[in-house]
């Protein structure tokens, strides 16, 4: 897979991918991810696009200040992201937290996306799973570091690494058990427990995006697993319903993380979805004098 590659904005480091050429695609990931969760999908897609994928503040290798985790604010790092690498559109897909940050994105700064493609995502309806509606109430700073400690995490390590041997894999299990094992790092627990209370609470996702859905004039994908044990499928209805015109493909079998139990099938979707759709005009800012 390709490497990450780093960058400073506004005096804060940035790890992210960025392969291949032309069309330029852009991948967010969810909440407690990083840019890692597209390594089975960035070497098809970059075959015929220019595919980059940000680790998100908070997130993976980038730094995880005391700062702002909101919506909005990943959004104008997306567009300070985007101008910093030559970037003046892109399709925008977003899974998980990523497709409510997408949502905002395209709502604040709609002349840099194109298309856009949620999968799995938050923002689209209240429901979500218990597991986030506790670690977001008072006092989950307190349990983080007991509920993930270094011998914990140290066992599956050796447990996973066993299984991989053996051939057994379990790609949606593989992503929770990365998410899980960051926490043990107390600034990424930190970052998390802001960017989580940002969006949920104990009553469950506290941001609705419907509305950015709705305004949105460029083409819209849907995809989702009809699996999710964390964000129900139902949200995929209820933004079909929302928005008529938006391509919805349903995954049978798939759970939360469909770019890593099936990446292929994505990256097959993604490409036919930029090939049978022109995109959103993008007007050009005018050259000052």
């Amino acid at each position: 897979m390709d490497e990450l590659k780093f960058l400073d904005l506004h005096g804060d480091q940035v790890a992210y991918r960025d392969e291949g050429q032309g069309d330029v695609i852009l991948l967010l990931h969810g909440m407690a991810g990083s840019s890692q969760t597209w390594r089975q999908m960035m070497r098809p897609l970059s075959r015929k696009y220019r595919v980059i994928a940000p680790d998100l503040p908070g997130h993976g290798r980038s730094d995880k200040p005391r700062s702002d985790y909101s919506l909005g604010a990943f959004a104008v790092f997306l567009r300070d992201l985007l101008d910093e690498l030559g970037v003046t559109h892109a399709t925008v897909v977003g899974q998980s937290l990523g497709g409510g940050i997408a949502m905002q994105f395209v709502y604040q700064h709609p002349d840099y996306c194109r298309r856009l493609i949620l999968m799995n995502s938050g923002g689209l309806g209240p429901d979500v799973g218990w597991t986030l509606r506790l670690l977001s109430a008072p006092g989950a700073e307190l349990i983080m570091p007991i509920i993930a400690p270094p011998p914990v995490l140290a066992a599956g390590e050796r447990v996973r690494s066993l299984f991989s041997k053996l051939g057994i894999s379990s790609p949606r299990g593989g992503e929770i058990w990365n998410a899980y094992s960051s926490f043990a790092d107390a600034e990424t627990r930190q970052a998390f427990l802001r960017t989580l209370r940002s969006v949920v609470d104990y009553r469950g996702q506290a941001v609705s995006a419907l509305n950015r859905l709705h305004v949105a004039t460029m083409p819209v994908m849907v995809i989702w697993g009809d699996q999710d044990a964390i964000i129900p499928v139902e949200h995929a209805y209820s933004a079909h319903e929302t928005r008529p015109d938006v391509r919805l493909e349903v995954l049978a079998g798939v759970g939360h993380f469909p770019q890593v139990e099936r990446p292929m099938e994505v990256v097959d979707l993604i490409d036919d979805f930029i090939a049978t759709t022109a995109g959103a005009d993008i007007e050009q800012p005018a050259t000052q004098a």
